[in-house]
């Protein structure tokens, strides 16, 4: 298996504090990858890393090709899709037009058309809501929205910043169930950053966990959540 995303040495700073400190990891392609840790511990800051939103130094590929002095936009255009916490939608437009927005660097527009069919019948409460606005739904359904959305890009790389964060335990177990379907299906490989620990290590074939901006450690996700002194010390529970 290939490695599609290659970090190695991050450092990140937000004005003068530093967030992150020679953090490296890779993700492989086709695969479900989690970045775990406590709030604060840098999650969102190496998401945010690799799609040049935050002030960073080290070496970011994917698939081979430098993100480094990337901007966000370009970043987007080689086939990354980042779904930020809090949902991310616009608000005041409709469903639909939020999907067609998502295509927004397309062209094909039948693909387009088909693309957002297919959105309709991995999340059926959106086709119901297609002419909704986006602000009225409720918390679970934007999150669903702005995975579709991120999905019309078609990417080859999608990035998860706290999928489940502010949704009711079976909201989230839907959620991650079409999450697994994507991957699998149309093969898009997944980094899912994650407070939920046992559910995301459900999900994923290989875990990372990160304490003040450092990776301590890293394995099979399905190892990791057997292990009971790491859970213990590191995910809580």
């Amino acid at each position: 298996m290939s490695t599609m995303l290659s970090i190695k040495d991050l450092r990140a700073y937000y004005g003068q504090v530093q967030a992150l400190h020679g953090l490296s990891l890779s993700i492989n392609e086709g695969a479900v990858t989690t970045l775990l840790g406590a709030n604060g511990a840098g999650k969102t800051t190496t998401i945010r890393a690799v799609c040049n939103m935050v002030r960073s130094t080290g070496s970011i590929e994917f698939e081979g090709k430098s993100l480094t002095g990337k901007t966000t936009e370009s970043i987007v255009q080689y086939g990354i899709a980042h779904v930020p916490q809090g949902r991310g939608t616009f608000t005041t437009l409709s469903v639909e037009e939020n999907l067609q927005l998502g295509a927004i660097t397309r062209k094909d527009m039948k693909a387009i058309a088909s693309d957002i069919e297919k959105m309709y019948a991995y999340f059926p409460v959106l086709k119901q809501r297609y002419q909704q606005q986006a602000g009225t739904l409720s918390g679970g359904e934007q999150q669903m929205l702005a995975v579709a959305r991120a999905l019309m890009l078609r990417p080859r790389l999608m990035l998860l910043d706290e999928p489940s964060f502010g949704l009711a335990p079976l909201v989230v177990r839907d959620l991650f169930g079409i999450l697994k379907k994507i991957n699998t299906e149309d093969k898009v490989t997944i980094l899912v950053v994650e407070q939920n620990a046992q559910l995301a290590l459900e999900l994923a074939e290989t875990a990372f966990v990160i304490e003040t901006g450092r990776i301590v450690m890293s394995g099979n996700a399905k190892e990791i959540a057997a292990n009971e002194d790491i859970r213990k010390s590191y995910l809580g529970y």
